[in-house]
């Protein structure tokens, strides 16, 4: 459980040398890729997924928050052929999905990660593709429920979604 975890500092070897040495990662945190589309974020993302299952031995969980149909087919296609699948849990809320649907995505892969980490005691790797779209969902939903957007136009309770993230 969350009350059970120790307070360490521990670099997370990726194997991706370039990362390991310019960007390390501590095991147990958070960090963020950002770029544009198409400078390979998601390739980026696929090679981690695939370090984490041939060399911990962990899981991988990767929530594809409005995602396009062929980004997640290409995904699990990638996955098939390196022979991951088996080591990873995929939640997509497509694009042309409902804002609620988009939302939830990445909360429900949120919840699948602590049950990785605290049922089955295992290492998990955790993906949120893409945060913005996550916080667009939220938007949009705000608005349907009519609720009146902050001064910079964003929803009322956006510090409460990206709290329960």
């Amino acid at each position: 459980a969350f009350k059970d975890l120790e307070s360490k500092t521990e670099m997370f070897e990726t194997g991706i040398k370039v990362i390991d040495l310019l960007t390390p990662y501590v095991q147990g945190g958070k960090i963020g890729l950002f770029g544009g589309a198409g400078v390979g974020k998601t390739v980026l993302i696929q090679e981690m997924i695939y370090r984490v299952a041939e060399n911990f031995g962990g899981v991988s969980v990767f929530a594809g928050v409005g995602e396009r149909t062929r980004e997640g087919n290409d995904l699990i296609h990638e996955m098939v052929d390196s022979g991951v699948l088996d080591k990873t849990a995929l939640v997509f809320g497509q694009m042309d999905e409902p804002p609620g649907t988009r939302l939830r995505v990445a909360l429900s892969a949120l919840t699948m990660a602590e049950y990785f980490r605290d049922v089955e005691q295992q290492d998990v790797l955790l993906f949120i593709d893409n945060i913005f779209r996550f916080t667009q969902a939220g938007s949009e939903v705000s608005t349907l429920l009519g609720r009146m957007p902050s001064a910079v136009g964003y929803q009322p309770n956006l510090a409460d979604e990206m709290g329960l993230l």
